[in-house]
């Protein structure tokens, strides 16, 4: 987003909380946390600061939009009530249960529950998941690793003990979400909102298995693809119209007035595409994906987001196609050490038609080193889908860090499909 920002020459200047090696090269990076609401708040009055977008969920579940709009400053992400599309996976199974928008079936059990009777719990499991396939999500924040996909009845009882007795992912494990495990391949479709019109932005494919054949536990994405061009056009139709839209206007109807980025990850089954998850902001690593392909202005877009005249804008697209392989520590999704020196970026962003875009990165005595569980996206345009792979990997191939790791087969089967 900053990356985008720095070619609007409208903008004068760009900070970012807390930033990153990356995004030090276009913003002035400022010590603040991004989970730090008060401080993020007492800097935006200082500065004056025109308009401020938030990037990751937890601030926006905090309340940091309110704040700012009670003060009388410009926001782009939605309300602390709106942010519970996120914030509270069993809210927005929820509201989809209520508004018949297609989702996977489930059942709510609580840490509560478990403490007072854990065959009560498991009773409630085995009666709705019989064959012990489901999967099993922490009801809140967990930085995309709450999520257990169970593909037998002990593999679900260790991720319920993961979440009530080793609280692994703390309060945000005290209700969990028993849930159908689908099948079909997953999409990611972005729109913006102003509180009144939407306008749809893209569909990307996120990979969110650490191993390749969608193998290994789950992370916060370990590459993405966009466009996808194997989608009809009236599934896609389909996922804009009863999917995203049908969401916003389910908000809406229950006062909830949703101003910001919508993103719906979504399944789709035989029967049709399926929510899976929403999340209340750009996300990684499709952001990376779809960004480089827009033509329209960025600034120009959240802007209208909030002032609220989307309606007066269109989208453009690129025609090229973007791939995005994640750069990750060793260890990741688990614990991972940091400090580790990075080397090849700049021979790497001499590849043609590549980007690299910084994640959990910092600058140390002038060398970049790693400063998180997925460090880097490397991401690349090109005419196919199979241009674009080969020009990402090829970036890849230049960087090293001790202990790297990534996909070999980001995009893959789309590249396969391209071929046929």
């Amino acid at each position: 987003m900053v990356w985008r920002l720095a070619q609007n020459p409208s903008v004068d200047r760009l900070f970012a909380a807390p930033g990153n090696a990356g995004i030090a090269q276009e913003a002035h990076l400022i010590p603040i946390a991004a989970e730090d609401v008060a401080g993020i708040v007492r800097f935006v009055e200082r500065e004056r600061i025109d308009l401020t977008i938030v990037g990751p969920e937890t601030p926006l579940v905090a309340g940091l939009a309110d704040a700012l709009d009670a003060r009388g400053y410009k926001v782009f992400g939605p309300s602390k009530t709106a942010a519970r599309i996120e914030g509270s996976k069993a809210w927005a199974q929820e509201l989809t249960a209520r508004h018949g928008i297609p989702s996977a079936r489930s059942r709510l059990v609580t840490r509560a529950q478990w403490e007072q009777g854990r065959g009560d719990v498991l009773g409630v499991m085995d009666a709705a998941f019989p064959d012990g396939r489901l999967v099993v999500k922490a009801d809140g924040l967990a930085a995309g690793k709450g999520v257990a996909v169970a593909h037998d009845r002990a593999s679900a009882v260790a991720a319920l003990e993961t979440c009530f007795e080793h609280r692994a992912f703390g309060k945000a494990g005290d209700v969990v979400l028993l849930e159908e495990l689908l099948a079909g391949p997953e999409v990611s479709a972005f729109a913006l909102s102003d509180g009144r019109d939407v306008l749809p932005l893209a569909l990307a494919q996120d990979f969110k298995r650490v191993g390749d054949e969608n193998l290994g536990p789950n992370t916060g994405g370990m590459g993405a693809v966009s466009p996808l061009e194997w989608i009809d056009r009236k599934t896609q139709q389909r996922i804009w119209d009863d999917l995203v839209l049908g969401t916003l206007r389910a908000m809406e109807s229950e006062g909830v007035r949703y101003r910001g980025l919508l993103y719906a990850g979504l399944m789709l089954t035989e029967t049709g595409p399926k929510i899976l998850e929403f999340n209340c902001r750009f996300g990684d690593p499709e952001t990376q994906t779809v960004l480089p392909r827009l033509r329209s202005d960025f600034g120009e877009l959240v802007l209208a987001c909030v002032e609220g005249n989307l309606s007066m804008y269109k989208v453009h697209w690129s025609d090229e196609v973007c791939v995005t392989v994640v750069l990750a520590s060793a260890g990741y999704p688990g614990e991972y050490p940091t400090g580790l020196p990075i080397e090849g970026i700049a021979e790497a962003e001499s590849v043609e038609g590549a980007l690299l875009f910084h994640a959990g990165t910092e600058e140390r005595d002038g060398r970049v080193v790693t400063a998180g569980g997925r460090v880097l996206a490397v991401s690349a345009l090109g005419q196919t889908v199979a241009e674009a792979r080969s020009r990402a990997y090829e970036a890849v191939d230049r960087i090293s860090f001790e202990g790297m790791h990534y996909r070999t087969d980001i995009a893959a089967r789309s590249a396969g499909q391209e071929g046929e």
